[in-house]
């Protein structure tokens, strides 16, 4: 009929239909990583257990205690995951000087009246209910992002191939200040795993290799300095002393890594049992639900589940390579790069110490350790690493 024509409407998705669609944030997450992810955090829960109940002194009589509380930051941290998604790490790329400003004021408040010690590391803010907050782990995210924002700025924009000197030399400028701050605390182990991640940054960046060889003899330079100096704190001195030499002191600073050896060592191939281990039943271990949660693994679950944790760990590393090669910018290549170098070098010295093969430098394992700051982080970077994924275009 003249003057009257008929408008097709296409019909809407239903709610299944918009999950599973193939542009679907559902369908385009990395499920391996988040899959890992989520049972390293379930066997962190296991193992955070096994090593507390027993404790009274620590849980005040509720054998409950670490479990109900390692559970609810596994949830809060999956909570800041999903935000992280749906913000996205471009929205996060436009926030960076607010992140930024933000975390260096947490880090600098340690160093006020309101930081508390824990284990020698002047690093740690009491909110009080038994929860802190350890700002460095936060700390970590917000140099990664802000060291990638800037090295890839000119970058993405099509106006360089490579950044260049001057923006290299901003980036490692903005690294340095927290790193700085967080020297002076001392928590030498979160300062160690900055410095990796400035490295795997500047790798993945294109900068000139001048930069990376040259920070590798600074690095060198500035470690002898301080130890001629005498800038470590005594325990600090101690813990590498004992790691050369783990005779030295057996009943004293060596004492928890000669009990870590001890406990991997009796769990052979499959262990003794979940919960069974004499070692973490008889609390040989210190701070075996934190920094030393690896040897619950190994003398309850044996090589077979000690293994199965550094597999799981594996897969998350392979995934966020892959997210990285796959990425067609440069800023969310460098972001997934700056993590993985992070979380592999902070699982290695982990569970590297347990095993005497690295000094104790008071890092937890990633996902599995006790501890509300770091699952927080940790989570937070499995959000980026997703957001990058899910962002890219798709092909056809």
């Amino acid at each position: 009929m003249a003057g009257f024509s008929v408008q097709r409407y296409a019909p809407e998705r239903s709610t299944w239909g918009r999950l599973t669609a193939r542009d679907s944030v559902v369908r385009r997450l990395d499920w391996p990583l988040l899959g890992s992810a989520i049972a390293l955090s379930f066997i962190g829960s296991l193992l955070v257990y096994s090593a507390t109940r027993g404790r009274d002194s620590l849980t005040h009589g509720d054998p409950y205690y670490f479990l109900f509380r390692h559970a609810l930051n596994t949830g809060i941290g999956f909570a800041l995951m999903v935000a992280t998604i749906w913000l996205g790490h471009r929205t996060l790329r436009g926030a960076v000087p607010i992140l930024y400003g933000l975390s260096v004021l947490l880090v600098m408040t340690v160093l006020t009246p309101l930081g508390a010690t824990v284990n020698g590391a002047h690093a740690w803010i009491i909110i009080g209910g038994g929860f802190s907050l350890q700002p460095s782990e936060f700390t970590k995210i917000t140099i990664i992002l802000g060291m990638a924002m800037l090295l890839a700025a000119r970058v993405d924009a099509g106006d360089q191939l490579h950044p260049d000197h001057r923006t290299v030399a901003k980036a490692l400028g903005l690294a340095a200040l927290p790193m700085a701050v967080v020297m002076g605390m001392p928590d030498l182990g979160s300062v160690m795993v900055m410095a990796v991640i400035v490295l795997g940054v500047l790798l993945a960046s294109g900068a000139s290799n001048r930069w990376v060889f040259g920070l590798l003899g600074a690095g060198t330079a500035g470690a002898v300095a301080i130890w001629q100096l005498g800038l470590l704190d005594d325990y600090q001195i101690a813990r590498f002393a004992a790691f050369a030499n783990p005779a030295l002191d057996p009943a004293g600073v060596g004492y928890n890594t000669n009990q870590a050896r001890i406990a991997i060592g009796s769990g052979g191939l499959s262990g003794t049992g979940l919960f069974q281990g004499t070692q973490t039943t008889g609390q040989f271990v210190p701070e075996q639900q934190t920094d030393f949660v690896f040897t619950v693994a190994g003398e309850e679950l044996g090589f077979l589940g000690a293994g199965l944790i550094l597999v799981l760990l594996g897969v998350v590393l392979w995934r966020a390579c892959r997210i990285a090669r796959e990425t067609t910018e440069l800023y969310g290549t460098i972001v997934a790069a700056g993590i993985i170098a992070w979380f592999a070098f902070q699982a290695f010295e982990n569970i590297g110490m347990t095993l005497g093969i690295m000094p104790v430098a008071g890092l937890p394992l990633p996902f599995v350790s006790y501890g509300g700051s770091s699952m927080f982080a940790v989570w937070v970077a499995i959000g980026l690493l997703q957001s990058i994924r899910v962002q890219r275009p798709i092909t056809a």
